[in-house]
């Protein structure tokens, strides 16, 4: 399909409010079509999210430094963004062994708001900023306001809160020139155009949000030495799969087989890095843990002390 001329919306001119003339017919189409529509038009998402890579590298070493000094990343969203931003959070104490208030989600409406819509919750700019005050947000903090519009009163409000005491802010939106880019310290404007459904944020914006806080928790975590490479040796052997992960990363890094791997975790209390320095080094766990701890937890610079 050729790129259309988009026409902004008549009420407020968002991009995020246009309408897309190629997808007209949408109802009209095959399902074949429709698929294939679709695929088409999430195709924007890395590319928009490319376009603002030098804002997201800016945000990145903000948000590892500020965790690195003892502070938390706190994600602040409705709806769609803020259902993302508790599911990152969730998903980095198991991937990064990370202690559950390092990387928190604030979403509009409480925990409830997160399998049903509460109405009128992203519109209540004070109950951002009391939801910050809290949680006792502070100048170590990084907080991550995400906002398709850049303009969700209750993530403003939070916003607001955050620069008040100092905290590093981030605006993830997906307009040019938002309230939220206004309000934050380093704005990412991933703009992915008009949704395939007019107006569905949950589309194009949902994804290019997923794929920006994937970058933010991952990369911070990179920085704070929760990866040996591409490795994910900070990962938290709580099920038998993460079990046979941990087994696999020792074994990689040290070339032991399974029974040596096993036994070195074991002595490990199951902490990947320990169990590779115990073996690396020909030390115990607790003179291990010390090397790790005199490395800032980099595993690399462990071996090679």
């Amino acid at each position: 399909m050729d790129s259309p001329t988009f026409q902004p919306d008549a009420l407020n001119g968002f991009t995020t409010e246009m309408v897309d003339p190629t997808y007209r017919d949408l109802d009209l189409m095959t399902t074949d079509e429709m698929v294939r529509a679709m695929n088409e038009a999430e195709a924007e998402v890395p590319r928009a999210v490319a376009a603002a890579s030098r804002a997201l590298s800016a945000a990145v070493d903000a948000v590892a430094a500020q965790l690195a000094a003892g502070g938390r990343l706190l994600y602040v969203g409705a709806g769609t963004p803020g259902r993302l931003g508790v599911l990152d959070a969730s998903e980095c104490p198991p991937t990064f062994s990370t202690e559950p208030w390092m990387v928190q989600g604030v979403i509009a409406g409480g925990p409830s708001a997160l399998t049903a819509a509460i109405e009128g919750a992203e519109d209540d700019e004070d109950a951002g900023r009391r939801d910050l005050d809290e949680l006792g947000v502070n100048a170590k903090d990084a907080v991550v306001g995400i906002s398709a519009s850049g303009r969700t009163p209750y993530v403003l409000g939070a916003m607001r809160a955050a620069r008040a005491v100092g905290a590093v802010t981030v605006g993830v939106s997906s307009n040019e020139g938002s309230r939220l880019s206004a309000a934050a310290e380093f704005p990412i404007e991933v703009v992915v155009g008009p949704e395939i459904i007019s107006g569905s944020t949950r589309l194009k914006a949902g994804s290019a949000q997923k794929q920006v806080l994937n970058m933010l928790s991952t990369l911070s975590m990179v920085k704070l030495g929760k990866t040996y490479g591409n490795l994910m040796v900070d990962v938290s052997a709580s099920n038998h799969k993460l079990e046979v992960r941990a087994q696999n990363l020792v074994r990689e890094i040290t070339g032991v087989d399974v029974e040596t791997a096993r036994a070195a975790l074991a002595a490990a209390d199951q902490e990947v890095k320990t169990a590779i320095v115990c073996i690396t080094r020909d030390v115990d766990a607790p003179t291990a843990r010390g090397l790790l701890a005199r490395a800032n937890g980099f595993l690399r610079r462990a071996l090679s002390a």
